[in-house]
């Protein structure tokens, strides 16, 4: 991994940087002057984000996040190249298909486990051991929820309970900072126009057993916020932050 830091740049790590939220916040932190490590499990798709750019303070890793070692040495790389970390965006997850709760397979419910729940948990632990042992240390880790965090979807329990287990996470990381300056919270997207959310507006699964096309926001406002949260002084800090399409139907789906 090679990197150029320009005087002062502040140093941040995005997650599942290959595509949708992960690449246009990586984008938008290079044009606001941070150096960004971009990460992700596809090189070609991290090479891509990157070939959109033109800050010349960037830099791709190919890597597993599921992965202790891995990712460990990731940040020990980014350490050794910038000398500190300032954020992890922890973005990188997974959805898995429309399955009813007793169909849910053991080993598709340990897939999105390892990767929404364990990949967040590794990533946030290496960046809260460099943001403490750094000096002056601080720093801020961002873990990017879902507004499943608050209501399911139907059909979705894995990926439901991996991101209830995010905002858990995102507590204990935040009461543990305190010490160290290390600022931590989560955001909560809902109907953010990504490849991911595709389907979104071709028509969902809703509690009453209809499928009915929701509204969809532009990703750019999701990124907004984000920006907005990076970019705070330590001393002060956004727990939570949910950015939502105004008319899906969230708080309808019970």
């Amino acid at each position: 991994m090679t990197a150029q830091t320009p005087s002062q740049a502040k140093i941040a790590v995005v997650t599942g940087a290959g595509s949708g939220i992960g690449r246009l916040s990586a984008l938008a932190l290079l044009d606001a002057g941070w150096a960004v490590t971009l990460v992700g499990r596809r090189r070609s798709a991290l090479e891509e984000s990157l070939s959109l750019s033109k800050e010349s303070a960037g830099s791709i890793c190919a890597a597993d996040i599921t992965d202790e070692a891995t990712v460990d040495t990731l940040f020990e790389q980014v350490f050794e190249a910038h000398g500190r970390l300032d954020l992890l965006f922890n973005n990188a997850g997974i959805f898995s298909g429309s399955v009813p709760f007793e169909q849910t397979d053991a080993s598709e419910w340990r897939r999105m486990i390892d990767v929404n729940l364990t990949g967040a948990f590794l990533c946030a632990r290496s960046a809260f051991h460099l943001m403490k042992r750094q000096a002056p240390s601080g720093g801020r880790i961002i873990n990017n929820g879902s507004v499943s965090a608050h209501v399911p979807r139907p059909r979705a329990a894995a990926y439901t309970a991996s991101k209830h287990a995010i905002t858990g996470l995102t507590k204990a990381i935040a009461l543990e900072g305190r010490p160290f300056n290390i600022a931590c919270g989560q955001i909560d997207i809902g109907n953010a126009a990504t490849d991911m959310t595709a389907g979104v507006a071709a028509g969902m699964l809703q509690a009453d057993g209809g499928v009915r096309a929701e509204p969809v926001m532009d990703a750019s406002e999701a990124v907004r916020a984000i920006l907005h949260m990076a970019s705070m002084p330590l001393g002060a800090n956004i727990p939570f932050m949910t950015v939502m399409a105004t008319t899906m139907p969230l708080y309808g789906r019970g």
